[in-house]
């Protein structure tokens, strides 16, 4: 029986050596790694890092994209009994040094000369960083830094040790066991300090093996991995189910040609947050506004008749005559062509996480023959609590609970769950761990919801995020930030939002608008703009926001839950938030409460009837230099509608 990772990888190595385990992108051309030539790398890297001194127990940093080496990396440190720390590669130095500190890391790897001027930086603040090694040497020939050495070098290294010791590798292997640490992930830190969330071998295997079984997945499978591996989410796509179901993972070539590499792939399970199928139908709007008439009208049609009928279609219900032959037409004619642009054609399961996704947005991709569907996760439970059958997928649930997982659901709404894969604690936090995980093992999730009477979670928001309207006509109605913000992001012209709206009698909210959609809408108006803060200030861009907030109160007024939750007021901010201004998590959440204490004069001209608002704000570059946007923002009003079943 295969416990840890390593022992998975060598599993794969002597039944099927010759098998694709991995393909990396180089120049244009696609290079596959075997399960053998894995095996092989994987051994000589550990070899290296033995001999640099890498300990069983040893915590060790990860840093780049996702590449075969760094996979490597990663299983090498694990055949050592060592613990891989995978940080975002988008992080600022400053935001490294905790994580290296908390975790006494002594050893890194990174991808890329970018990586190892941010590990340099680092090390002026916490000296014990005794060694980096990267990947990609462009760029760093004449870097003469102490301890600074090439992957190349450690596989030399590794390779010699190996000839020497032929057996070294597979006795370390032997020794790990399912309960030896595997990974550690650090949190994304929105209120503090990250935490760092151990996970062992069984624990993500379990999960990883609970997926896998639910949707069938085999050795057939592709999969692009594009996003973060410091994400738990990319990390058990790519690498905890890659191991467990012996699929191919995909690396792109740049993070600049993800969807050319996603068309030349074709993945058969794809994984993606909804900020990237938001991206996705956000690009298919403003190619449908530059074709022509014929074009745009057959679209209108056919997109309307598969919003009807395309995802009763996809959970197996019988549409009728007509409509089947329609819909075989339209397939013909235009969903066949949408997913195969979108690089969809080949996928059998696509599932989103994260966060919430808009209703609209899901049915969408269900409604064109894409079996998008929706899981429920975090770091802490390794990802798979809940997931959506294939005949069951609904916008407003995240699906039931998979193989060995239990929920309740407190006296104040708060979802808690006991599974195989939770964590085994916050690392140097006992007090943080005492207040998620109960002594009888329940974990608080912090979000809130309730399971319907078909046995799906549904999520409201987070616990601490649900609020009351306070005064007014909407007095004690339930206000969830989340919900609003979801709905009006469908738009693709709305990029992100902010809502508040909490012990206020009104919901306000800030948003930004997609500069490529809104651009591309202005190009074709003749309406001329400097950049983003100028065409984000424009009277005609303001009434094309106006129009999505009025819609969405609109479909808010139905629901009589969520009715008091419309938007009064708007304003569109002059600049986007940024996870380099704090204003965003790693994984691109926003982060409500920072931003409300940032832009406090704009929350206070929204709430105080103001028509416009003066702000400046300081902004970081991607070198690390800073400097200021500043403009009058307008204040616009938005129309509310009377619940309908007030209206009744």
């Amino acid at each position: 029986m295969q416990t840890t990772f390593p022992q998975l990888l060598l599993t794969h190595a002597a039944q099927r050596p010759t098998a694709p385990a991995m393909r990396e992108k180089e120049y244009g051309i696609w290079q596959t790694i075997s399960w053998q030539d894995m095996a092989t790398m994987v051994t000589h890297m550990a070899c290296g890092l033995h001999q640099a001194g890498l300990k069983r127990g040893e915590h060790m940093v990860v840093v780049g994209s996702n590449r075969p080496r760094l996979y490597a990396t990663m299983l090498a440190a694990q055949s050592l009994g060592a613990i891989p720390i995978p940080l975002y590669q988008d992080a600022a130095a400053a935001e490294c040094v905790f994580p290296l500190t908390n975790a006494e890391v002594r050893l890194c790897v990174v991808e890329d000369q970018e990586q190892v001027d941010k590990m340099l930086e680092v090390r002026e603040a916490y000296a014990a960083l005794e060694r980096i090694y990267f990947d990609d040497p462009r760029g760093l020939r004449k870097y003469d830094e102490p301890g600074l050495g090439s992957v190349d070098e450690l596989l030399a290294a590794g390779a010699a040790f190996a000839k020497q010791h032929p057996n070294f590798y597979k006795e370390q292997v032997e020794i790990g066991t399912k309960d030896d640490v595997a990974a550690m992930f650090f949190t994304s830190g929105t209120t503090g300090n990250p935490k760092g969330v151990v996970h062992t071998h069984g624990t993500l295997i379990d999960r990883a093996q609970a997926g896998a079984e639910f949707d069938h997945l085999t050795a057939n499978e592709d999969v692009l991995a594009y996003l973060p591996p410091a994400w738990i989410g990319q990390n058990i796509f790519s690498y905890a189910q890659w191991l467990v179901a012996g699929y191919v993972v995909n690396c792109p070539e740049s993070s600049a040609t993800v969807m050319i590499d996603l068309k030349e792939i074709g993945p058969t399970y794809y994984f993606a947050p909804p900020r990237v199928f938001e991206g996705m139908l956000t690009s298919v709007s403003i190619r449908m506004e530059d074709a022509s008439s014929l074009k745009r009208n057959l679209y209108k049609y056919f997109m309307s008749l598969a919003m009807k009928v395309g995802p009763k279609r996809m959970d197996g219900e019988s549409i009728g005559l007509f409509n089947s032959l329609m819909y075989a037409l339209g397939n013909l004619l235009v969903y066949g062509p949408l997913r195969n642009n979108l690089g969809f054609s080949r996928v059998r399961v696509a599932y989103t996480a994260g966060e919430a996704i808009g209703p609209d947005l899901f049915s969408f991709y269900r409604s064109i023959g894409v079996n998008l569907k929706q899981l429920y996760g975090s770091t802490e439970t390794a990802v798979f609590v809940c997931l959506q059958p294939d005949n069951q997928a609904r916008a407003d649930t995240v699906g039931v609970p998979c193989r060995g997982v239990e929920i309740k659901v407190a006296d104040n709404g708060e979802i808690l769950v006991k599974s195989p894969g939770l964590l085994k604690g916050y690392y140097k936090n006992p007090e943080a761990t005492a207040e998620v995980l109960t002594a009888d093992g329940w974990y608080h999730t912090s979000d809130a919801g309730f399971l319907d009477s078909h046995g799906h979670l549904k999520i409201i928001d987070r616990v601490k995020d649900v609020g009351r309207i306070k005064g007014g006509s909407n007095d004690g109605a339930m206000f969830a930030p989340k919900y609003v913000e979801n709905k009006l992001k469908f738009f693709p012209h709305i990029k992100e939002v902010v809502a508040y709206g909490d012990q206020r009698e009104k919901v306000c909210v800030m948003i930004n608008i997609d500069f490529d959609a809104v651009g591309n809408w202005a190009e074709r108006r003749n309406l001329p703009y400097a950049g983003y803060t100028d065409l984000a200030q424009k009277p005609e861009v303001y009434e094309l926001i106006k129009e999505c907030v009025e819609q969405v109160n609109a479909d808010l007024a139905e629901d009589t839950l969520l009715a008091g939750s419309q938007v009064s007021r708007f304003l569109v901010l002059h600049k986007e938030l940024d996870a380099d201004d704090g204003e965003l998590t790693r994984t691109n959440k926003v982060r409500r409460g920072f931003i409300a204490e940032k832009y406090q004069p704009l929350v206070d001209a929204l709430y105080g009837g103001m028509t416009t608002q003066f702000i400046e704000t300081v902004v970081k570059f991607e070198d690390g230099r800073t400097g200021s946007v500043s403009a009058t923002l307008k204040i616009s009003d938005a129309k509310t509608f009377v619940p309908v079943k007030a209206a009744a």
